[in-house]
């Protein structure tokens, strides 16, 4: 799907942080709102482009500096719970849900968790012509933005559970088949496989092993 440092919705101030809030993500209200309706082609557009893979990396560079944070609290700890809210997402909390429940069960080295409030990244729903992405402001803060019309198009879990990857560290592949959760929407709207492969349970895994972010940001897939 697709990634964008361009805020989009109301400013409501969310916290970032595993063990604690680093600060809020705050959207512009205004441009998501009144965006052209996107159609399978703008969306492989920009899911290809440049700035899209930039975003990637620096949406799990947030996270990871998160979680240094939480490891430096309990530096004993072997697995990580990463935690996100979804109170600016109210229609997509069944994907979102199904996605955590995909998710925790497919790898055993992070962990994701719902809070009330703040957590270690948001959810967000809206109109964007370019469709679903997962973004960061530069400065600590990240969010996932559902676009309403992508839902419609294309499986809505799998879109949910492709760009909560990004925030495990994977990145895109839109070359890959089907059964590649972030081949996202490569392999057409008739996908609908919301499954992480074994090769990218295998990698969120290296990553989250013993509780702690590889050092590496390869997002080059």
């Amino acid at each position: 799907m697709r990634h964008s440092r361009r805020n989009m919705l109301s400013a409501a101030a969310v916290g970032l942080g595993v063990a604690a809030a680093v600060g809020g993500v705050v959207p512009t209200a205004g441009a998501a709102t009144t965006a052209p309706a996107g159609s399978p082609a703008s969306y492989a557009a920009y899911e290809r482009s440049a700035e899209n893979e930039a975003a990637n990396r620096a949406f799990f560079e947030a996270v990871k500096r998160s979680v240094a944070e939480q490891r430096a609290a309990n530096p004993g700890a072997l697995a990580v719970t990463v935690t996100y809210n979804t109170r600016n997402a109210p229609s997509f909390r069944t994907q979102i849900a199904n996605s955590t429940r995909i998710w925790n069960s497919s790898v055993a080295n992070v962990k994701l968790q719902e809070v009330s409030s703040g957590g270690s990244f948001s959810y967000y729903e809206g109109n964007d012509s370019r469709g679903s992405y997962a973004s960061t402001d530069g400065h600590g803060r990240g969010y996932i933005f559902l676009d309403y019309r992508q839902n419609q198009q294309y499986n809505s879990t799998r879109v949910t559970a492709h760009e909560t990857g990004h925030v495990l560290g994977l990145p895109d592949h839109y070359s890959g088949p089907c059964s590649e959760l972030m081949s996202g929407g490569g392999p057409g709207t008739s996908c609908t496989n919301a499954t992480p492969n074994s090769a990218e349970r295998s990698r969120v895994n290296q990553l989250w092993a013993n509780g702690l972010v590889g050092s590496g940001l390869d997002t080059k897939g």
